[in-house]
């Protein structure tokens, strides 16, 4: 890899969640912890929450590999805002001309298609809930459970899901009012949590619309989360709140969700390009 050489990238974003995303098979690239950290820096660098990299497949019948670092240089297995994103970003580059993109990502496989109006549908993948899946760890499966949090003054009732990711799911009257910061920290940091989590913060407004802020491992508070959609819409309906289709209201917009129990969560949302840049590697 030849660092004296600029590295061309694409600045993009799903909901004001936002990425730098590079094109790896085209450009040799191997960013490093360090490299991420700096250019994700809001102040001295592109400023991103995650950073994405398109590679060559490593598997049939996919046509690309799909890898995500989060702010803190810390590689991810999954991100949804970011899938729709990819999806654009290897057609307007002319990496493929499929109407229907299969993607290898770290735990399994994402079908991708551009829609008539510019927005991009994600089949997700079919909700893993068995705590030993997420990794959440207990001695009981159940739709929600009941943890003792550092600096909660009663335990905290939460549900667990996994779309690739680990996700916690807690439901609020408020989404306005709701210690985002404080609480989704100390839940991400809980021991039952081996590999953390992503912590959502739920507010139902009707059996098909609801409002969500998520806490996001490495990264903080962002405006969307594609998969934080995805596993509070299976935690609501496995709670018996939600119907198949939901409407999520994020900090940054609406993506549109449904699910039917034992299929795929399918997603669908916008999608923004930015700007296109270099960066010298050091």
């Amino acid at each position: 890899m030849n660092r004296n050489v600029p590295l061309k990238f694409t600045k993009m974003h799903g909901l004001g969640n936002d990425f730098m995303v590079i094109d790896g098979i085209s450009q040799d690239v191997d960013p490093q912890s360090m490299d991420i950290k700096a250019w994700s820096n809001r102040h001295c660098g592109i400023g991103f929450d995650q950073l994405l990299l398109v590679e060559a497949p490593d598997q049939p019948d996919v046509e690309f590999r799909y890898r995500i670092f989060n702010a803190d240089g810390g590689e991810v297995e999954h991100c949804g805002n970011g899938a729709r994103c990819f999806a654009r970003f290897v057609t307007d580059k002319g990496l493929t001309h499929s109407k229907v993109i299969r993607v290898a990502v770290a735990k399994g496989v994402i079908a991708l298609s551009l829609q008539a109006d510019g927005q991009v549908t994600v089949d997700m993948g079919a909700p893993k809930t068995d705590p030993a899946a997420i990794p959440f760890i207990t001695d009981q499966a159940a739709t929600s459970y009941a943890v003792t949090v550092a600096g909660a003054s009663e335990p905290v009732q939460l549900s667990v899901v996994s779309m690739g990711n680990p996700h916690a799911v807690i439901l609020v009257d408020d989404v306005n009012k709701a210690p985002v910061v404080k609480l989704g920290a100390a839940v991400q940091a809980l021991a039952a949590f081996p590999e953390q989590c992503n912590v959502g913060f739920m507010q139902i407004l009707s059996r098909n619309e609801i409002r969500l802020r998520v806490f996001e491992r490495g990264v903080g508070e962002t405006l969307a989360c594609g998969t934080g959609a995805c596993a509070a819409v299976v935690a609501g309906q496995r709670l018996g709140l939600l119907d198949n289709a939901v409407t999520v209201g994020l900090l940054g917009g609406t993506l549109q969700i449904h699910w039917q129990d034992g299929g795929a969560v399918i997603m669908t949302g916008p999608v923004t390009t930015v700007y296109e840049g270099q960066i010298a590697w050091n």
